[in-house]
């Protein structure tokens, strides 16, 4: 590990801290010129392949998953932290099932999952954008289904309701 202040090669573990579930936090020390910084280490993990609705096969790309999600928390309590935990989730979930080719509405299902249970409105609004909501009918059927799940409050329903016009 070069030391950014001096790039001397030698450094020394001070430190090593589990950050997330695939991260290392290492803080470090320079034996050149004794500063301290701070390393980040992330397991890499094998590259999957996406099949989409068309079967056209494209690399998973971490960042346009978490822009989906980011997109669905817009204007919600859910912080980046939160965002970041539930990719890794997803990608954990994806690692645990041992393929190297995952459909994309195992993804998008896997993700909806997790976000139910985070944050319902996020839930509502990746579920419109993945499946293709049409009309106002496809969102009291989804809000219907939370609600018999038991995943929703009614004040969330009522809210959403009167949003719809309802």
């Amino acid at each position: 590990m070069f030391c950014p202040f001096c790039n001397h090669r030698e450094s020394r573990v001070l430190e090593s801290r589990l950050t997330t579930e695939n991260s290392v936090r290492r803080r470090r020390e320079c034996e050149g010129c004794g500063k301290r910084f701070t390393t980040y280490e992330k397991l890499e993990t094998v590259q999957f392949l996406v099949v989409k609705r068309s079967g056209i096969r494209e690399p998973y790309i971490r960042d346009k998953l978490r822009a989906g999600i980011s997109r669905a928390c817009a204007k919600t309590t859910v912080t980046a932290e939160q965002i970041d935990d539930l990719v890794d989730s997803v990608e954990n979930e994806l690692l645990a099932s041992g393929r190297r080719e995952v459909v994309a509405s195992m993804l998008g299902e896997i993700s909806l999952k997790l976000l139910s249970n985070l944050d319902q409105v996020a839930y509502v609004r990746f579920a419109s954008v993945y499946r293709q909501f049409r009309s106002i009918e496809d969102f009291i059927a989804e809000l219907n289904l939370l609600r018999t799940e038991g995943t929703a409050p009614s004040v969330v329903l009522q809210g959403a309701k009167r949003d719809l016009g309802q």
